[in-house]
């Protein structure tokens, strides 16, 4: 009997993963476009059983996965080709996590983003605010294993003594407010200000974008900045620039409206260049809204909002104050991203490995955002209501199903997917208010001030009296 080859194993993989996993991106991210953005990177590769293509679709499954061990991703490769009796290779985990790290960031990196813009580009009208697409910006962190090389990378917060602590990397992203889709991300050690990361994402940003944002992003040259890319800006003003409210020269058009004449900073601000500040115009007119909130139990009574869309008649005041209320949806895309998928916590043990478990998270959101997309768009049905953990959930339990179909029975599947994800429809709790406390207590466990070796001394030293 003559063994399949390498080649022909990757052929039946291939096979597995782009009809369950690659489905939804048959049109955002086919082979051919992996292909060419390997050519692109220069990416040179053997044909061996864990090549660049299974190895990303494997990263994929690892990452949608709840289990997201090596072993696990493994498990489901020897699955797949013994059920097409095909020779099983070792379960051994050394191989995939070897190929793991030939997988360029750069190319993780460059289908990510290829994947976002595709998925913008399907935005139509009807999904557009006043005609303009919306990106909405934050920041979060994520955290990793305690190695030395994660830690010189990304140290641990200074409070925190040494061994006591995990290394901690601070993310800035960009959001598409229509498909819920991360656009953009960049990464950079925890005291890094979200300014300073936002400035490296203005790069991705499109003419005619508007740009949302909480008070973290309101300043002088970033307003500046934004208009310079052909972009605007809607943000919540900065309590530091509270006093110019009532000191700028203004000139009233209605009550709690203002348009206002900024002055450049009289000195360089931290973290612009001196380049970049010689560069600054002398004055910006920015237009002022100022609206109460009425509802019981916000801790925020009333909001002060900064923007440069200037025309009241194209941009009514009441639009933007209900944009503004959208901005919320940052904050859930980035919790789906963390408690969802898991991006919390990472496990690779090295700085490049933590950032393409990153990419690959984003990655992956990105399909379940092209299914919620595709699934709301198919049944008439805002793809923002839909349960992101309940297409998730159906999704796995879908996969199986999907890798062992006909290509007929495949199709029929998938669009019996979407209808079922249409169901999972959230519903709608404007002005729902819950209080930041927690039910469930904590263990009595104190924390850890010693690190661990010390600990286990002390301890071996107390067991030795006894």
């Amino acid at each position: 009997m003559t063994l399949p080859t390498p080649s022909h194993r990757v052929e039946v993989l291939l096979q597995k993963f782009t009809s369950s996993i690659g489905l939804p991106f048959r049109d955002l991210l086919p082979e051919s476009i992996i292909l060419e953005a390997l050519k692109t990177e220069k990416i040179k590769y053997r044909r061996r059983l864990f090549d660049p293509f299974v190895t990303l679709w494997a990263f994929l499954s690892q990452v949608l996965d709840a289990d997201k061990t090596c072993h696990n991703a493994v498990s489901r490769v020897i699955t797949w080709l013994a059920s097409e009796e095909v020779k099983i290779p070792s379960p051994d985990s050394s191989a995939y996590c070897q190929a793991r790290k030939r997988l360029p960031e750069k190319l993780l990196q460059r289908l990510f983003h290829q994947v976002a813009q595709g998925l913008e580009k399907q935005v139509t009208s009807e999904h557009l605010w006043c005609g303009r697409h919306v990106k909405v910006i934050d920041g979060s962190t994520v955290s990793m294993p305690d190695t030395l090389w994660n830690q010189k990378a990304y140290p641990q917060p200074s409070s925190q003594a040494e061994g006591c602590g995990f290394p901690l990397a601070k993310i800035g992203a960009l959001f598409s407010l229509a498909t819920g889709a991360a656009v953009a991300l960049v990464i950079n050690i925890k005291n890094t200000h979200d300014i300073k990361l936002a400035r490296q994402l203005y790069q991705f940003l499109n003419p005619g974008d508007l740009l949302l944002g909480d008070c973290a992003f309101c300043s002088y040259a970033d307003m500046f900045f934004i208009q310079k890319r052909s972009c605007d800006a809607v943000f919540r003003l900065s309590p530091t620039r509270k006093h110019e409210i009532e000191r700028g020269r203004r000139k009233p058009l209605k009550s709690y409206e203002a348009i206002e004449v900024w002055h450049q900073p009289k000195t360089q601000p931290k973290g612009l260049l001196l380049e970049e500040y010689t560069q600054l115009p002398k004055t910006l007119t920015i237009r002022v809204i100022k609206y109460y909130i009425p509802s019981p139990g916000f801790r925020t009574k009333y909001v002060i909002l900064a923007t440069t869309l200037l025309d009241s008649k194209v941009y009514p005041t009441t639009e933007i104050m209900r944009l503004y209320g959208q901005r919320w949806q940052v904050e859930l895309d980035l919790r789906h991203l963390k408690t969802t998928l898991d991006m919390d916590i990472l496990r690779g043990k090295t700085p490049e490995i933590v950032r393409k478990e990153i990419y690959a998270h984003l990655l992956a959101y990105n399909l379940l955002r092209t299914i919620m997309w595709e699934a709301g768009t198919t049944h008439n049905v805002n793809p923002l209501r839909l349960s992101f953990q309940g297409t998730r959930q159906l999704f796995d339990n879908f996969i199986p199903q999907l890798a062992s179909a006909s290509t007929q029975k495949r199709a029929w599947l998938y669009q019996t997917l979407l209808k079922t994800i249409v169901h999972t429809l959230i519903p709608e709790r404007p002005g729902r208010c819950e209080p930041r406390v927690r039910k469930r207590r904590p263990k009595s466990y104190p924390l850890m001030k010693k690190p661990r070796q010390v600990l286990r001394q002390e301890c071996l030293a107390a067991n030795a009296f006894r």
